[in-house]
């Protein structure tokens, strides 16, 4: 039974001037499943990231996402409204943590749009309602069950800035799951994890998969995180599509081996290989 398209993207390409950095792409990320994009530097993974989330308007291309019983056309929304409306997360190569913050507000900023509505955008807050106290503790409650699934409810009052690095990477994960994204979007979430950290991070994508029903795309270098988890793989090299399908398809592809690691045809793709970020093309 073929498995119901949360993601079509049909098509998609992105042109900046002469370059090519995205040609022709067209994938779909089921809903409840965990799609992995894939390939070596500057194929354009995190090109098709920032036209799904706003940051680029495609040259070429239809973007739908599905959900509540609507058709988001994510090529003619603005940035916010991606995140607003269609119910689409990120995160970035680089952690943006609010650094000088506690772990708490860190995640209480990512409720601020639900928080101000509440408040009637400012009045009932200044005014102290009910409906606001009522919606203010409901952000609490949803910040620190995020934090308790990532196991740093006991920290939730010390600055971002003093925790590992691991931490703060799944803290900013955290930080997208208090939007209740429809996707999540995650731009190399295992950059800079030492292996007991990566595995720390499978656990916590695959639980999100498995006890929350969220839709996760993922652009990662690491195999051992992209082959543990995910369902789907799609493959990009020099900006086109070269192979797409499960994991144990995409280990023995004699393309995705040519172009991903520049290795001989008949050598079977790692279960791990870690390679160096993606320029921004």
């Amino acid at each position: 039974m073929t498995a119901t398209p949360l993601l079509e993207v049909e098509h998609l390409t992105m042109r900046f001037g002469g370059l090519v950095a995205v040609d022709d792409v067209s994938f779909t990320c089921a809903a409840g499943e965990i799609t992995a994009i894939i390939g070596p530097n500057g194929a354009g993974k995190t090109t098709v990231f920032n036209c799904l989330t706003g940051f680029y308007k495609p040259s070429v291309g239809r973007l739908r996402l599905h959900g509540d019983g609507r058709e988001h056309l994510l090529e003619q929304m603005e940035g916010f409204r991606i995140a607003r409306a269609a119910g689409i997360a990120r995160t970035f190569q680089n952690i943006r943590l609010f650094a000088g913050m506690t772990l708490l507000e860190n995640l209480l900023v990512a409720q601020h749009n639900r928080l101000m509505a509440a408040s009637a955008f400012s009045l009932a807050g200044l005014l102290g309602l009910p409906s606001y106290r009522q919606a203010e503790r409901k952000a609490i409650d949803t910040a620190r069950y995020w934090l308790d699934q990532i196991g740093l409810l006991g920290v939730a009052d010390y600055p971002a800035a003093s925790l590992p690095y691991g931490d703060q990477r799944r803290l900013e994960i955290a930080r997208a799951m208090c939007t209740e994204p429809r996707l999540l979007c995650l731009d190399e979430p295992a950059a800079g994890l030492n292996p007991m950290e990566s595995a720390a991070l499978n656990q916590f994508l695959a639980s999100l998969r498995h006890d929350h029903g969220t839709s996760i795309l993922l652009i990662e270098h690491d195999m051992s995180v992209v082959m543990a988890i995910s369902d789907h793989i799609v493959v990009l090299d020099y900006g086109r599509k070269i192979a797409e399908g499960p994991p144990a398809a995409i280990r023995e592809n004699p393309d995705v081996i040519r172009a991903y690691l520049g290795a001989d045809e008949d050598e079977p793709l790692p279960a791990t290989v870690s390679a160096g970020q993606e320029t921004p093309t």
